[in-house]
């Protein structure tokens, strides 16, 4: 191993060299359909082949939870690096870019749940979903190891009502985890949104406009912008575009394509557009945003 301090090197270019798309796993370094309702490893047993160190990637159709016991360990969310210290629970829901350094002695748990096939969990309106939709550090609750560990006994037997207890240990794990969160106090969300959110995912690269949401939603383009403005205190341009400049900035920070090919790669057919938008976004230029990302 390098060594912790050559870690945030690694993070840009250099990890990604060969790539012009950040990679997409169901688990890391494999592209296999997933094999079960859920999958467990400890971590040492797939970050010490790696050298501890586990290169910026992204699952499109997983939720993980990552229980970390002991260790030294700097985490990569989207591009904001930052140190954690165990004892400490991270929520990652579907396509959030993450990487981690391990130092040697870290010891720990990581859940990967397909989230289709926990549609009680994660579907649209989902009191959990709507709950755990961000990256998010937590302080594990005090039984959280006792429960990963009933977990994992029930993973690895043959008990006839397997995948029932499976469903019912990952619900008392994910509801502790999020009543651990500070910022989980109820809220009203209309499930709308989520629907909308899901659409730009699926459409945003091919430039839908407004009214091919709408139709989508069976709304008004006038019924969605007041949704809209209700909800996130946005226009539904400002969302879509949001989003746009976010998966721009991934790009930029975990690949080595060009501005102009970032462009294209979302839909934009002139560059010199798309970097007066991604300025307006992040105050900085295409080419000035990596540069603040490139080590020295």
């Amino acid at each position: 191993m390098e060594g912790m301090d050559a870690f945030p090197r690694l993070w840009y270019f250099s990890a990604m060299s060969l790539r012009t798309e950040i990679p997409a796993f169901q688990l890391y370094g494999e592209a296999l359909a997933f094999p079960d309702i859920l999958h467990m490893e400890q971590i040492r047993d797939r970050a010490a082949g790696l050298d501890w160190i586990i290169r910026p990637h992204r699952h499109t159709h997983l939720f993980q939870i990552f229980l970390l016991n002991s260790g030294k360990i700097t985490f990569n969310s989207d591009g904001i690096v930052t140190t954690l210290s165990p004892p400490v629970a991270l929520c990652l829901p579907p396509h959030a870019v993450h990487g981690f350094c391990f130092s040697s002695d870290t010891e720990g748990w990581v859940i990967s749940l397909p989230v289709q096939h926990y549609p009680d969990f994660f579907d649209e309106g989902a009191e959990l979903a709507r709950t755990l939709l961000a990256p998010k550090a937590l302080a594990p609750p005090e039984d959280m190891a006792d429960r990963v560990d009933a977990l994992c006994q029930v993973w690895r037997g043959k008990t006839r009502f397997r995948r029932t207890e499976l469903r019912c240990q990952i619900g008392l794990i994910l509801t502790s985890l999020a009543q651990a969160d500070p910022g989980s106090a109820p809220r009203s969300g209309d499930p709308r949104i989520s629907r909308f959110q899901a659409l730009i995912a699926a459409h945003a690269r091919d430039h839908w406009p407004i009214g091919q949401y709408a139709q989508a939603l069976g709304l008004s383009e006038r019924s969605l912008g007041r949704l809209c403005r209700a909800q996130t205190g946005l226009s539904p341009q400002a969302v879509i575009e949001a989003h746009l400049m976010r998966e721009a900035s991934r790009l930029l920070a975990y690949t080595q394509m060009s501005a102009q090919s970032v462009a294209h790669a979302l839909g934009f057919d002139d560059p010199s557009y798309f970097s007066r938008r991604f300025r307006a976004f992040a105050g900085m230029s295409p080419r000035a945003y990596r540069k603040r990302l490139d080590p020295p």
